[in-house]
């Protein structure tokens, strides 16, 4: 563990005009706060804290940042407060603790909305300020770095699942590589043990059998490029396990296949001598197709710059050489790091481009699957390049298709996408496209995302947005026929609805808006009576009996039952007053009543048939129609119509199946007996927005 003096050192060994009184401060603050608290493996608690700050001046950042790193658990694991952090150091200090500690709030989730809202928080705070976010990794390396003195192995599992799954991701996609390979290979230690300790041994005798075999190679590509006049530094390293197992499982091969287990690093003057040295290392051994990347003229979203290739040594050794010069190699190890460092904000506002459409995708996903889904598929896919029309070039997952483009172009350029042409041709959008493509979207006035399109589409920005659109049209749609119901709801309460009466009824409800209303009314998701009551309360209380049925309660009465039997209208066949009706006692059950010509009366041959029949003031009992529509717009709003100018109640709504271009609704319909839901059948047959009714 750091001492105090030499935390300080450290930070003032980059940054002279630290102030040191307060660095020594939050060193103190943080180990009498922590006390006697112990870690897993033994150690006083401030150790984590103190080495997070240690790694934070790794990256020679601002003493903000390290006194946060300093102080980061005390809001959570001790009584401080963040009001007494904003007291002692100030309230830059407090606003970065607060932000760490939100992040760390999540643990009694489930698993996955616990997963999914530690990244929306990440993402967001690292869209404050992304210092937050660099503290938040710098934890959890350390957390990994002691994470085997954890006892329970389901823990140790579930940590590091997230940490493979969310932390290592998201610190290549800051490009932090550095703590990118350590995060993983410490989680591949844990979730696949076996596998760990296989290839490790198998490295290990790789390792004593090689005889300074990397050394040798990486001498003999210096001494190339020297001979052509330039002046680099190579360095060589075995790839480490997590990455040769992945290789093995994304080829399908075993370690002895697995060829580029070396890689090595050069390290030029300036791009110019980047350039010459991959020329020379070509001319010198032959290189192999499809494996040159260069990521100097076009790099990656996290602002990574690099060339990438790799070569046929001696004995048909495949290697792996990555040219850059230094000022690329440090950003690249520490990425958004090291932009903060550099003071350089021109150069780290084109590295987050990738994080606003992160954010976006924040905001459009619908739970915690989906949030997981979108992120991941946005983290994980290899990139191709296309170009718009005039130029700009935008990176893109292998698969992308035009609307993908679109949406990674602008969110509302990919929502009025209408067509595209590819290289100038008019191509279907679900076409994949190719590296260097030129992608010109067609928009139209009023287009708007389809839901086929979510069969096609790759990037998680374009899935959420996709997504998000479907559902507020879906919730539009219903919202409308809420609002029909809510029409004929009004005119059942004994005054005028005006505004004050609906904004009451929204309090009431502890609902947000009218919008929220309407869509509960049209989804069933809410009685006639409550709205009622909502509206006007106590004008449910009493119900005029001679007052047209519509406003009455049900009364439903049977002849033929001895007094006190208890019934129950079937569900199967809803019968209504006027059909001729039978009745099943069954033992225990009182009596089922079904209408005559009922399909289920066949599996009640065993049961006790009672010729029934409706009292006079019988009405108001449930049908259940089927009717299928042309699928266009406001034909649903049509047939509603068709219900409320016949006075039928919409008790449910269902919409059971889409075969275009035609949609299927079930609903239960209260009316006032057989001749009422034949006038509403009739009506429904005659409209040019139904193309199928009946009564099931």
């Amino acid at each position: 563990m750091l001492r105090q003096y030499e935390l300080v050192e450290r930070v003032l060994e980059y940054d002279p005009d630290a102030d040191e009184a307060a660095l020594n401060r939050a060193y103190v603050y943080t180990v009498q706060k922590h006390g006697s608290q112990k870690r897993a493996s033994g150690d006083p608690y401030f150790s984590h804290p103190v080495e997070v700050a240690g790694l934070m001046t790794d990256l020679q950042l601002d003493q903000e940042t390290i006194m946060t790193a300093l102080l980061h658990d005390t809001v959570e694991d001790t009584l401080a407060t963040i009001e007494d952090i904003e007291a002692n150091f100030g309230p830059e200090v407090a606003r970065l603790v607060d932000g760490v500690t939100k992040l760390s709030k999540i643990e009694a989730m489930p698993e996955n909305e616990r997963a999914a809202e530690n990244l929306r928080k990440f993402l967001l705070a690292m869209s404050e300020d992304i210092r937050v976010s660099l503290v938040k990794l710098a934890d959890r390396l350390h957390n990994m770095r002691t994470l085997h003195f954890i006892k329970k192995p389901e823990k140790r599992q579930r940590i590091a699942r997230e940490t493979m799954d969310i932390y290592a991701p998201l610190a290549e996609r800051v490009g932090m590589y550095e703590y990118m390979r350590e995060m993983q290979l410490l989680a591949f230690e844990q979730l696949e043990p076996e596998a760990f300790k296989t290839i490790s041994d198998r490295l290990a005798e790789l390792r004593g059998q090689d005889g300074g075999q990397v050394d040798a190679i990486a001498l003999a590509v210096k001494q190339a490029l020297a001979e052509a006049g330039l002046t680099v530094e190579v360095s060589g390293r075995e790839k480490h396990p997590y990455s040769i197992w992945r290789k093995m499982a994304e080829r399908h091969v075993s370690f002895e296949q697995v060829t580029d287990i070396m890689a090595f690093r050069v390290i030029c003057e300036d791009e110019a001598d980047c350039y010459r040295a991959m020329g020379i290392l070509h001319t010198t051994w032959q290189f192999l197709p499809g494996r040159f990347k260069d990521y100097i003229s076009t790099p990656k979203n996290n602002g990574y710059r690099s060339l990438h290739t790799s070569l046929m040594y001696e004995n048909s050794m495949r290697v792996e050489v990555q040219i850059r010069t230094r000022d690329m190699h440090q950003r690249n190890e520490f990425g958004l790091a090291a932009h903060w460092a550099y003071k350089q904000e021109d150069s780290a506002d084109g590295a987050v481009g990738w994080l606003r459409d992160l954010i976006e995708i924040v905001d459009a996903s619908h739970d915690a699957e989906e949030l997981l889904e979108h992120t991941r598929m946005a983290i994980y896919q290899d990139r191709i390049f296309a170009f718009t029309p005039k130029g700009a070039l935008f990176q893109l997952p292998i698969g992308a298709t035009p609307v993908d483009f679109a949406f990674a172009v602008h969110t509302d350029l990919g929502a009025a996408t209408l067509g595209a042409k590819i290289n100038g041709r008019h191509m279907p959008l679900r076409t994949q496209l190719n590296n260097g493509d030129v992608v010109d979207i067609i928009k139209g006035q009023n287009a708007e995302p389809e839901l086929s399109w979510l069969g096609f589409v790759v990037t998680g920005k374009a899935r959420a947005a996709i997504r998000r659109a479907v559902r507020l049209k879906e919730h539009a749609e219903v919202a409308e026929i809420g609002r029909k119901l809510f029409d004929e709801i009004a005119d059942r309460v004994p005054a005028k609805i005006g505004k004050k009466a609906i904004q009451g009824a929204l309090d009431r409800l502890e609902m947000g808006d009218e919008e929220d209303l309407m869509f509960a009314i049209g989804a069933a998701k809410i009685e006639d009576r409550e709205v009622m009551e909502a509206l006007v309360p106590g004008c449910t209380a009493n119900f005029d009996e001679d007052a047209d049925w519509t406003k009455r309660e049900r009364a439903i009465s049977i002849r033929g039952l001895t007094p006190g039997v208890g019934f129950q209208l079937a569900t199967c066949c809803h019968p209504v007053p006027g059909d001729r009706i039978v009745g099943l006692r069954k033992p225990h059950e009182g009596v089922e009543v079904h209408a005559i010509d009922c399909l289920e009366l066949a599996n009640g041959v065993d049961y006790d048939w009672l010729d029934l029949s409706w009292g006079k003031r019988s009405q108001g009992a449930l049908g259940r129609l089927r009717v299928t529509l042309y699928d266009k717009p406001g034909t649903l709003s049509e047939a509603t119509g068709i219900f409320g100018h016949n006075l039928a109640n919409v008790k449910t709504l269902e919409h059971v199946q889409h075969d275009p271009p035609f949609s299927s609704y079930e609903m239960d319909l209260e009316v006032q007996d057989l001749a009422h839901l034949t006038r509403i059948l009739s009506a429904l047959r005659a409209s040019d927005a139904v193309a199928q009714a009946e009564r099931i």
